[in-house]
């Protein structure tokens, strides 16, 4: 096999580089800055971080409910891109007008639109990996994807850093930083995406007419084709509970991180070093995708990661924390990337969109019943070390129907 990228592969590639710097930031500034806003207007600490919470939800909701037509939309011939580019747009768009001066309350809703953008865009990009290469190269494709996203959104990130700390030693205010933070963010974010936008073409696709009506037809039909291929649903019940486990751990580790005395300066390079690990072994996990079946690196990440969550139960230090970063930093681009190859192997190409939209869902419901569950069990258990056991349960969970799911696969007679 080729170990070079090809041109469509690269351009698929950048745009990970590119909207990985929205999530960066979404992950580290944001928050932070929506806090600042909050207490600005007069919003206690206390309900400033429900306000975030609810947004969170509320995008997850939206994107749920326009998934799955989006999906389907872009099973259609020459669909898919358009709407791509209109959800990137949006997302772009929405992160540079957070440039401009507001209260809180608009903020608020100007992010959670271009969440909501990017959220959406994603269903689509996804899904081009059965069109930009083949299933032998997949798994390689999709681990440099989220590789470079991970060591490129740095770029971006540090430059905006270094401006948002120091940014009464280079004479502006702070609104001024975060302001050039997000523009920088946008800016990088959507020149990423050009090259893909010039050079892919929808290969796989759906021959019917593009319509509504055809659209939720579409709909329909998948479903009934996952229950006779009950390997499909079942990989997407494993996929809900074991990345559950991922995205809460990332969600939270602001909060947790704090909790333990960290400063926010060293909070953020905390997640950068997460970041900068992750490229390495995002990278080995793709080689080792060559040589070992894709579903034992999947189970080795899944039995990390319950390992990571039982390790985070006994948290006290920030020693501790910095271990939990880079130990995350070594699964997270693995378990991740692999998933999505793995799909992409399993599924109908020509209903790739319609597909990616449901494990989109599953994605976005599992972290928001992740985040949910473990703020149950911290207010019970009074402990917000306690509150982590149900992620090592939810890893679990998530590891035996992956393997019933694989079991299926094998038998199918597909191609892994």
């Amino acid at each position: 096999m080729n170990n070079k990228l090809t041109k469509l592969e690269k351009s698929w590639v950048l745009y990970d580089v590119g909207n990985s710097a929205f999530v960066l930031l979404i992950s580290t500034i944001i928050p932070i800055y929506f806090n600042y806003l909050a207490q600005n207007g007069g919003v206690s600490e206390t309900d400033a971080v429900a306000y975030w919470g609810y947004t969170a939800s509320i995008v997850t909701i939206i994107v749920a409910i326009l998934g799955p037509i989006f999906g389907s939309l872009s099973d259609f011939k020459n669909f898919k891109l358009p709407i791509f580019l209109t959800t990137v747009l949006v997302g772009v768009i929405g992160c540079s007008l957070l440039s401009i001066p507001m209260n809180w309350l608009l903020f608020l809703f100007i992010f959670a639109i271009a969440k909501i953008g990017y959220n959406s865009s994603l269903i689509f990009y996804d899904s081009m990996l059965v069109d930009i290469t083949s299933t032998t190269r997949s798994d390689k494709v999709s681990s440099v994807g989220y590789a470079l996203g991970y060591i490129g959104s740095c770029i971006p990130f540090i430059v905006s850093l270094v401006i948002v700390l120091f940014y009464e030693k280079i004479n502006m205010s702070f609104e001024v930083a975060m302001a050039l933070a997000f523009i920088i963010t946008g800016l990088w974010w959507l020149v990423m995406t050009i090259p893909l936008l010039k050079n892919y073409k929808q290969d796989k696709c759906v021959e019917n007419n593009a319509n509504f009506k055809n659209c939720f037809k579409n709909i329909a039909i998948n479903l009934k084709d996952m229950a006779k291929n009950k390997y499909v649903l079942l990989f997407l019940i494993a996929f809900f509970f074991f990345i559950d486990g991922v995205y809460t751990i990332i969600d939270m580790a602001t909060i947790y991180g704090t909790s333990l005395g960290l400063d926010q300066t060293m909070l953020l390079i905390a997640l950068l070093v997460t970041q900068i690990v992750a490229f390495p072994f995002a990278i080995l996990f793709g080689f080792l995708s060559s040589k070992i079946r894709i579903s034992w690196l999947l189970i080795t990440c899944i039995i990390a990661y319950t390992g990571i969550a039982t390790f985070a139960i006994f948290m006290q230090t920030q020693l501790h924390f910095w271990i939990l970063a880079v130990l995350v930093g070594m699964f997270q681009g693995g378990i991740q990337a692999l998933s999505r190859s793995y799909f992409a192997k399993i599924i109908p190409e020509e209903k790739a969109g319609s597909y990616f939209s449901l494990l989109d869902i599953c994605g976005k419901g599992a972290s928001f019943l992740g985040t949910f569950l473990v703020s149950l069990f911290t207010q019970i258990t009074n402990s917000a070390n306690k509150g982590i056991t149900v992620l090592s349960v939810m890893f679990v969970i998530g590891l035996v129907v992956f393997i019933i799911a694989d079991i299926g696969v094998k038998r199918s007679g597909k191609k892994i």
